[in-house]
């Protein structure tokens, strides 16, 4: 598991998506929150979808996809928060 957090915890915007996506939120919400491109933003999604971090709670939709933290994505949330 700590390769995961390691791997979270290397990118800024990955970093930034597991501490600020607390509730479901698209991904023009999570951008406009942590200040990024929304590209940039749904590309590091994809990716963390990818990694079981996170996942998308309505996957046949076109736009206004939902994203939520896994259980996974929340154990690694607690290890960056604690600095551990």
């Amino acid at each position: 598991m700590y390769d995961l957090v390691s791997f979270v915890s290397r990118g800024k915007v990955r970093k930034k998506i597991i501490l600020n996506l607390i509730n479901p939120m698209t991904p023009t919400e999570l951008c406009e929150k942590i200040k990024t491109h929304r590209s940039t933003t749904s590309r590091s999604l994809l990716i963390l979808e990818e990694k079981k971090i996170v996942k998308c709670i309505t996957p046949k939709e076109n736009m206004g996809r939902y994203y939520e933290v896994t259980i996974l994505g929340k154990k690694i949330k607690k290890i960056i928060e604690n600095g551990k």
